[in-house]
């Protein structure tokens, strides 16, 4: 495993990082196999694990309480994310910082996941929505700056809504924001425009989600796939996200290097850019943990399959499936 600078937090952070969404929401989790998942993880050296009370109502929280507890004696990082007050997954322009988060709520869910995680103090407490018309509001400042004058909290991010990675740069500008976690991948290389520049120009720590792009980039998915109606999936890849997700990945099929899956030239791609630090696919089964730490070698993808895999980029724009 390889590690970076995890931006002014200063912590060097495994390059791939553990995104524990799986845990809850998504069907075919086994708890056992999730569990030695976990452990093989950490045994790979991933020392960086990403939740957030919405993950079950604070389920997957709990889970990760119990890994910090197993291997205190590791230096594990760890970020969870205070869910919206009005329970609304992405928020909306229109919503006002009282529907989402006034500072009584951002305290309230702190405590509740300081309970979950059995800490005292959270590495990365973030938000799980934002709005960037909310950047000069007073009272999320407030509550800030006091859950880490009391140190309940020591650094604070913003995970960005879906295709909206420009949706935070007036607040990162305010000081009080340390990381940041954006959907990157083949398919969304927007972060790069504006975003990672001014996260380079501030020194906030860079954390990529979605590597796969839910699903499309492991070049499985068919026309016909489905998924049950309890699963988050059934809701995301509905007729007309599916069907152009699967003819854009069928396009980088012929692209895979022989002796590589669609995934770690995926995870390569996101690799090869120094402005993130850390990738947090999910990961529920012992062969997904190895593979994806696997590409974790200090080895780059060759330059010229790079610059063809940056022809691939596909700007969307959010819609009310894409949650």
């Amino acid at each position: 495993m390889e590690y970076r600078r995890f931006g002014r937090t200063d912590w060097n952070v495994s390059e791939i990082g553990y995104g524990m969404w799986g845990l809850a929401g998504w069907t075919g989790s086994d708890q056992d196999e999730v569990g030695q998942s976990l452990d093989r993880s950490v045994e790979l050296g991933c020392n960086f694990f990403d939740t957030a009370w919405g993950y079950g109502a604070g389920k997957s929280e709990e889970i990760l309480g119990n890994v910090l507890k197993k291997y205190a004696q590791k230096r594990l990082y760890f970020a969870t994310k205070i869910p919206p007050k009005n329970f609304t997954w992405p928020s909306k322009s229109h919503f006002l910082l009282e529907d989402c988060f006034p500072a009584s709520h951002i305290i309230e869910y702190t405590e509740k996941s300081l309970k979950n995680l059995e800490v005292d103090c959270i590495d990365l407490q973030q938000f799980h929505v934002w709005e960037d018309a909310w950047a000069n509001n007073d009272d999320w400042k407030e509550a800030v700056t006091k859950l880490k004058q009391e140190g309940k909290v020591k650094n604070f991010g913003i995970s960005v809504n879906r295709w909206e990675p420009n949706n935070v740069l007036e607040t990162l500008k305010t000081g009080l924001i340390d990381t940041v976690q954006v959907i990157y991948n083949i398919f969304d290389q927007n972060p790069e425009d504006e975003l990672f520049p001014l996260c380079k120009k501030l020194d906030i720590g860079v954390i990529a989600r979605v590597p796969f792009d839910e699903g499309t980039l492991t070049g499985l998915l068919t026309k016909e796939t489905t998924f049950p109606a309890d699963d988050w999936r059934s809701t995301y890849f509905v007729p007309e996200n599916l069907i152009p997700s699967v003819e854009h990945a069928d396009a980088l099929k012929p692209l895979v290097p022989e002796g590589m899956t669609m995934p770690e030239m995926a995870l390569r791609f996101i690799l090869g850019n120094d402005d993130v630090h850390t990738i947090i696919p999910g990961m529920r089964k012992i062969r997904h943990v190895e593979a994806n730490i696997g590409t974790s070698d200090g080895k780059k993808l060759d330059e010229n399959l790079r610059l063809k895999l940056k022809s691939h980029r596909w700007d969307r724009t959010p819609t009310e499936w894409s949650q």
